[in-house]
């Protein structure tokens, strides 16, 4: 057993990766014992992910607030505390909360023999981000 104490600080998600404010705390990354890492992610209103996919899927707990989650070629899905939303490899997605509520998730991937856990793309457009939602 390995206990890490509390010692990291709250990151801020860079530009080339979000749009808007998001706040990340780590939990775990991927090393020579764990391929898995994650993170609670914390997105303020409006605030969304660019598209991206990872090599091994990835998998989205979401722990307060409303949040959209949409894959390529969908429109987005509404999601909320305690839904489980599970991306393909693979599959090119973004997530983000609601135009009017913080939402927060825990993310989980996996990382691939190169050590890599996302390919990031491009933003997602006002217009993408805006296609009415389907509610699970």
């Amino acid at each position: 057993m390995r206990i890490t104490a509390s010692s990291i600080e709250t990151a801020t998600g860079p530009g080339d990766w979000f749009t808007g404010d998001v706040y990340i705390d780590g939990i775990r990354n991927p090393d020579d014992q764990s391929a898995v890492g994650c993170a609670h992610v914390r997105f303020t209103p409006g605030a969304r992910t660019a598209w991206h996919h990872h090599p091994k899927g990835q998998t989205l707990y979401v722990t307060d607030g409303i949040g959209y989650v949409a894959r390529r070629g969908g429109e987005p899905q509404e999601i909320r505390p305690g839904d489980v939303v599970y991306i393909e490899p693979g599959e090119e997605h973004w997530h983000g909360a609601t135009p009017g509520r913080f939402m927060a998730h825990v993310a989980i991937q996996e990382a691939d023999d190169q050590g890599e856990v996302v390919t990031w793309l491009e933003h997602v457009t006002d217009e993408e981000y805006t296609a009415t939602p389907a509610h699970v």
